[in-house]
């Protein structure tokens, strides 16, 4: 008799035994649900953050780009201004230096055409009696820039001093004679060209 009873208890214990075991296979799946739901929740947020990094990096690019775009146009607009400011002083300075009295109207022409303002007005009113003294003196001369520098420029004017030589031949000397010139000119842009307001010799 105590050896069914103890059966019967054993049996009861197996099936609860059983019963539990059913709730802990419930319960690691719920547990595995659960975590393939972090796992999915994880993923889905490493995506946003990744897609965030990436749209702060295309924007910081964007911009980097155009930062650079517009710093170089500018470096490439003041370098153009300047060239154009040195090729209109120097041309200037070789007009004031090149004559001959052969050919003095096409020469003061060229002088009249790079120059603007008060001193355009003032070579103008001195035309003609340049060309009477160069013709009377048999002058020509032969201008050349050695070099020249911009002392100051904005977007409108400029100061630029230019070093010339010539060689000079006139009645009172026949056989040439070598000269060299430090000119200062003053230039202002005017309907898109660099002309001279003002010349000045300083050395």
């Amino acid at each position: 008799m105590a050896t069914r009873r103890t059966d019967g208890m054993n049996a009861e214990t197996d099936g609860m035994n059983t019963e539990t075991d059913g709730m802990n296979t419930e319960t690691d799946g719920m547990n595995t649900e659960t975590d393939g739901m972090n796992a999915a929740d994880g993923k889905r947020g490493r995506r946003k953050a990744l897609s965030a990094v990436l749209v702060v990096a295309t924007v910081l690019t964007t911009a980097l780009s155009v930062w650079l775009a517009v710093g170089l146009s500018g470096q490439r607009a003041a370098e153009q201004r300047r060239q154009d400011i040195l090729a209109a002083a120097c041309q200037s300075a070789l007009n004031f230096t090149s004559l001959d009295y052969r050919h003095y109207d096409r020469d003061s022409g060229n002088v009249l055409k790079s120059a603007t303002g008060d001193f355009k007005e003032q070579f103008a009113a001195q035309t003609e009696q340049l060309t009477e003294l160069v013709a009377e003196n048999k002058s020509v001369s032969e201008g050349q820039v050695l070099e020249a520098g911009i002392v100051r420029s904005d977007a409108r004017s400029a100061r630029v001093l230019v070093v010339a030589d010539s060689k000079v031949t006139n009645i009172a000397v026949p056989k040439g004679e070598a000269r060299t010139y430090r000119l200062q000119l003053d230039l202002v842009l005017k309907d898109g060209h660099w002309l001279t307001s003002d010349v000045e010799f300083v050395g």
